[in-house]
């Protein structure tokens, strides 16, 4: 029985470096901290991704952490142990923690024991797209991260992230996003006049909306488009209803509306299928 234990424990044993970072005024740790914030990922540059799934989609997608922080004691099960070695062999800097140091870095109820500070995503827009998602005013950090990840998942070739929404590389909207943020254009924008530049004039903009007269499974999703989605609480801002075209989604029973992510969802969802049908064909 202790030979066995000893096995399990040995890996993250081997991790453990000679001097951990013991105090959270560590400088390292302090200007990590300050990435939970907008201001701060903006000021540097960067942002803290946390946790063994996320950190290994980034690295995978080809992110190089600028630094590493692991906690040995909290860094349990062999995946984890295999990423922080592969980092290090990779010669990533990286630094042990004692665990009241790297709970001050996490932002999780449970933290898995590794984060990293990693450059912001920069990820080229495609010259000529042809199905961009568009977030307006999305304020739930939830909401923003599971339609990233649809948008990847149906194959959109970027995501606009216009005025009001939360800011993407908020930790809840990457951890939601389950490794969009390293694989999909995002392009924040500060105003509609931004975005528009962003979408190519031949672009036809649809905006999910409940009481619209046309119904998304109607439309021409092989076209050039862009989809628009809004607060559920105040709806779409201006500019967007006085350029789009209205979309609807039919709901049987008493149901009046859908949360934000699954209406967008489902959109995206309904142009992937159309376009692979006519791939097929």
């Amino acid at each position: 029985m202790a030979l066995a234990a000893f096995s399990i424990l040995a890996p993250i044993l081997m991790n453990r470096p000679a001097d951990l970072l013991t105090s959270i005024e560590n400088p390292r740790i302090k200007a990590a901290r300050k990435l939970h914030t907008r201001k701060g990922r903006l000021a540097a540059g960067h942002l803290l991704v946390e946790g063994v799934r996320l950190l290994a989609d980034a690295w995978q997608s080809g992110m190089r952490p600028e630094t590493v922080f692991y906690a040995p004691e909290m860094l349990s099960g062999s995946e984890g142990s295999r990423l922080l070695a592969q980092l290090q062999e990779t010669g990533c800097p990286c630094f042990g923690c004692a665990p009241a140091v790297f709970s001050s870095l996490a932002e999780t109820v449970t933290p898995q024991g590794i984060a990293a500070v990693l450059p912001l995503p920069k990820l080229a827009l495609p010259a000529q797209p042809t199905l961009l998602l568009v977030l307006d005013g999305i304020g739930d950090p939830g909401n923003a991260g599971t339609l990233l990840r649809s948008a990847e998942a149906a194959g959109a070739d970027g995501v606009i992230v216009g005025p009001g929404t939360v800011d993407p590389f908020n930790d809840k909207v990457v951890r939601a996003a389950m490794g969009a943020h390293f694989r999909l254009p995002l392009r924040p924008c500060a105003n509609w006049e931004e975005v528009a530049t962003l979408l190519p004039a031949e672009m036809v903009w649809y905006v999910a909306d409940a009481d619209a007269p046309n119904r998304y499974d109607r439309i021409d999703w092989c076209r050039s488009c862009a989809v628009i989605i809004g607060s559920e609480a105040h709806g779409t801002s201006m500019p967007v209803r006085v350029r789009s075209t209205g979309i609807q989604i039919p709901m049987a029973g008493a149901v009046e509306s859908l949360n934000a992510a699954v209406a967008g969802s489902v959109v995206l969802f309904e142009a992937a299928r159309q376009r692979r049908a006519t791939a097929d064909r």
